[in-house]
């Protein structure tokens, strides 16, 4: 028996994309899992899940299980002059993991200073933390127009913002005109 396709039947628009992400998430899970991580969501989402601080100082190399399978120990890469500080944020830590699984998935976190393939591998650079931007310096001629312009402002919090802005559209017209 021979089957027609039916012409009225909607054609995707997306022209391969639905594919290539469901490729790609199987790849990446695949990859993680190889390095024994069962939850991707903690590689890929580390500082919105532990903190810009921790995040900063640490990265998570392991998660394993246990024989019983009743939760699992999550391995965290630090260095010498941050594990005793993580080592007081282990339950905090634990608390916010679990927040985003919903349930109880970690009840042991352990800090370890080398990763867990050698010690060549524990120098790591943790890159989570954003680089800082050096706060720009006004010059006195543009500080004096931006307090003139907002001298009628009655609030002081009000005026010191009006006043940021000021200065930020003043410098921004000198160097654009």
């Amino acid at each position: 028996m021979e089957t027609k396709s039916n012409p009225a039947r909607h054609k995707g628009t997306t022209k391969g994309f639905a594919r290539t992400s469901t490729l790609l998430t199987k790849r990446i899970r695949k990859a993680s899992e190889s390095r024994g991580f069962a939850q991707t969501r903690l590689l890929t989402h580390w500082a919105e899940i532990a903190g810009d601080d921790i995040a900063a100082v640490s990265r998570p190399v392991e998660v394993s299980f246990g024989r019983g399978g009743f939760g699992a120990t999550l391995t965290l890469l630090t260095t010498g002059a941050h594990a005793p500080t993580l080592e007081m944020q282990k339950e905090q830590l634990r608390a916010r993991v679990n927040a985003v699984y919903g349930y109880n998935a970690i009840v042991r976190v352990r800090i370890t200073q080398t990763a867990a393939t050698g010690f060549a591998e524990g120098q790591v650079d943790f890159q989570h933390r954003p680089a800082r931007k050096p706060t720009p310096t006004t010059s006195p001629e543009i500080a004096k127009a931006a307090r003139e312009t907002t001298q009628d402002v009655a609030d002081e919090t009000l005026r010191q913002a009006l006043e940021r802005l000021a200065a930020n559209v003043i410098s921004k017209d000198k160097s654009q005109g």
